[in-house]
């Protein structure tokens, strides 16, 4: 399950991008809502104690939604132009584009999804690539796609059959929550990108990986259900996850799997500079950071942000797109007391639906 790559050969990140919609939506903009608790009745609370209680168990402030003349595709494509000038290559170079998504691109009016054509092959489209063996392909694997995406970039890499690639993460989950449902607040939309290429002779790049998928009782905990409301006449596919029980399931997991990573290098916790983990809440990556200390025999508390930054806050969770977006902006020097650094080690994990895990160890 765990591989360590000794090979010379590399996947090195060469430029990035992201894409951060323009509208705000700040907690307060949900007092107006009705909501409902999983059994279908009114919550007993008033929406200011409700939306306190959330921010302070997830720290989410605002988050950002596309707006309504945008597609996934759309958001995509800027971050991945982006990436694309960050890199300064020429388009027609690229092997693949990876697109990890969940839902497409989701219409305004009746939240249908569409995916077909597929959101890489308009991406191909959108940045003009004529190059016929320029294979797009889209990545469906819940929150970890992007990540997936990257290991599997390494793998066809390693295999000489990819040299370069656009590898790209974007959501719009605001059109596929559901209103009357406290969880809604958690949720947001945006886009990241990165462009890799394989290097030779080098110790820079992706070391190693690990990717876990528990299909079991697992399966349920993050899915498509109707309305909380009995009453509500939207879309029937809304997100619906089950929180007590993701929680559990990630901080049981997550650490070991990380510390998997770490340990097949040949490495230690310390030697992790940055860790660039998932923005799902607030609350469970600290724990998240916390149990993978204690691991290690560390006293911590989780909350050391210097090595583990932090968009939740601000950004939300915008699923796929939360670990390049922070990657990005740190790049970019975008996040605040954030830094990348020649020659540090730092790991990039997600968890999501399925259930599936995964991480990678990156050299800068």
């Amino acid at each position: 399950m765990f591989k360590e790559f000794k090979m010379s050969r590399r996947t090195v990140i060469k430029g990035s991008g992201s894409y951060l919609p323009e509208n705000i939506i700040q907690n307060k903009d949900f007092l107006n809502h009705t909501f409902y608790t999983e059994e279908g009745t009114l919550f007993e609370k008033d929406n200011e104690e409700i939306i306190e209680k959330f921010e302070s168990i997830t720290e989410i402030r605002e988050r950002r939604y596309v707006s309504d003349d945008m597609m996934n595709s759309d958001m995509a494509t800027i971050a991945a132009k982006r990436a694309i000038e960050d890199a300064k290559i020429d388009i027609e170079e690229l092997d693949y584009i990876i697109f990890a998504h969940n839902y497409g691109n989701v219409t305004v009016e009746k939240h249908q999804t569409d995916i077909l054509p597929s959101l890489s092959a308009r991406v191909k489209h959108n940045l003009g690539i004529k190059n016929r063996k320029c294979i797009p392909y889209d990545m469906n694997f819940g929150c970890p796609g992007w990540i997936q995406g990257m290991i599997l970039m390494d793998q066809l890499g390693k295999a000489n059959i990819v040299n370069k690639a656009l590898v790209i993460g974007s959501e719009t989950l605001s059109r596929i929550t559901d209103p009357h449902d406290r969880n809604a607040m958690i949720f947001a939309d945006g886009a990241g990108a990165v462009v890799i290429e394989m290097e030779n002779s080098t110790d820079k790049g992706i070391i190693n990986y690990a990717t876990i998928s528990d299909m079991g009782e697992e399966l349920n905990f993050i899915t498509n259900d109707k309305s909380v409301n009995p009453d509500y006449e939207g879309s029937d596919v809304n997100i619906s996850m089950k929180g007590r029980k993701v929680y559990e399931y990630v901080l049981k997991n997550v650490p070991y799997a990380i510390k998997e990573v770490i340990d097949t290098a040949g490495l230690t916790y310390t030697d992790i500079s940055k860790f660039l983990i998932h923005q799902a809440n607030a609350k469970m990556d600290h724990a998240i950071l916390q149990r993978l200390e204690r691991l290690y025999g560390i006293k911590g508390d989780g909350c050391t942000n210097d090595v583990m930054p932090m968009t939740i806050q601000t950004l939300g969770n915008s699923s796929v797109a939360t670990v390049p977006t922070m990657y990005d902006l740190m790049m970019k020097g975008q996040l605040e007391g954030q830094t990348i650094k020649e020659n540090e080690y730092m790991i990039f994990a997600s968890v999501g639906a399925g259930m599936n895990i995964n991480a990678f160890l990156y050299k800068t």
